[in-house]
């Protein structure tokens, strides 16, 4: 997802001269060419992610379209003030761009995980709030906010995350994609466990016969409640999948529309991380198995749904 940002926005600012890049002193391999081609619009604030947001607010109500770049935990708790009264009392036209989202960062410890980010940034006016689940979607976007006014966070994984889509998939801000259809069960996904989400939908094909719709909901502020709605109402289940706090994310916003729509009949399971600091050390693939958020972990967690649909 990362290489795909920046491969956008190397091309988004050849064709707009209003594009800027603010960042806080890292991801220098991928960086660096946005910087050489236009150093001019390029600003290197050092560790200081609260001048990065506020020189990013400045430049956008001077008329530029600005991304700010950090890790995810440093590019939006560390400068939350200057996100909240800066970019979005002033609806600025910055998009936070937090790479790492979740447990990326696993070796390095819970101060550089990123569980809440989703949660805190839904609740902030005027936000919009995306995490694409491939390097696909990651291009389209990128694109996409570019094109919308205001403030938008994009989280980003850090590197690696499989292809799921085609290449031209059509992608809206706000629109649901639907990854696979079916009539048993549902799985909602935001960020990188879109992959995971359709492997998982492939075993239950393959082996019990349950035909899951996925659903990558990259955007989840604001999220696509019709979605949502027909999935309550064509399936028999709907579970949430992400590497995010169980406190606020994707599955909480699930939970707020079939609340609000009176549609609490469709049992939800939520899969997600407690919300707690991360008692594991070690990489991504591992704390996300210990979490039970792996193909097989993601599998076993689904029995109580999958007893409801006599499938197990």
């Amino acid at each position: 997802m990362r290489n795909a940002f920046f491969g956008t926005m190397l091309a988004l600012a050849e064709h707009d001269e209003r594009v800027m890049l603010v960042v806080g002193d890292l991801g220098f391999g991928v960086v660096e060419p946005f910087a050489s081609r236009f150093p001019a619009r390029f600003v290197n604030v050092g560790v200081a992610e609260q001048n990065m947001t506020g020189i990013a607010a400045g430049l956008a109500l001077s008329g530029k379209i600005v991304f700010t770049y950090s890790i995810a935990n440093f590019a939006s708790l560390r400068c939350l003030e200057q996100i909240r009264n800066d970019v979005c009392y002033h609806n600025a036209n910055v998009k936070v761009v937090a790479v790492g989202g979740g447990l990326a960062y696993g070796a390095l410890g819970s101060t550089h995980h990123a569980t809440e980010d989703l949660a805190i940034m839904r609740t902030l006016p005027r936000m919009v709030v995306v995490a694409p689940g491939d390097p696909v979607e990651a291009e389209l976007l990128t694109r996409a906010i570019a094109r919308e006014a205001g403030p938008c966070y994009m989280r980003l994984g850090r590197a690696g995350e499989r292809v799921v889509h085609p290449r031209h998939t059509p992608l809206q801000v706000g629109k649901a994609i639907v990854v696979r259809d079916g009539s048993d069960l549902t799985l909602i996904s935001t960020g990188a466990l879109l992959w995971t989400a359709v492997q998982v939908a492939e075993q239950l094909a393959r082996d019990l016969h349950v035909e899951s719709r996925v659903l990558s909901m990259h955007t989840v502020k604001p999220v696509d409640g019709d979605a949502i709605l027909a999935a309550a109402r064509d399936t028999r289940a709907v579970v949430t999948l992400e590497e995010h706090s169980l406190i606020g994310g994707l599955g909480s916003a699930v939970a707020e529309v079939l609340a609000d729509a009176g549609e609490l009949t469709t049992p939800l399971r939520r899969l997600g991380l407690p919300p707690d600091f991360s008692e594991h050390v070690g990489t991504q693939e591992y704390q996300l198995a210990a979490y039970g958020l792996s193909h097989e972990g993601i599998i076993k967690s689904l029995k109580p749904a999958l007893d409801l649909l006599g499938r197990w």
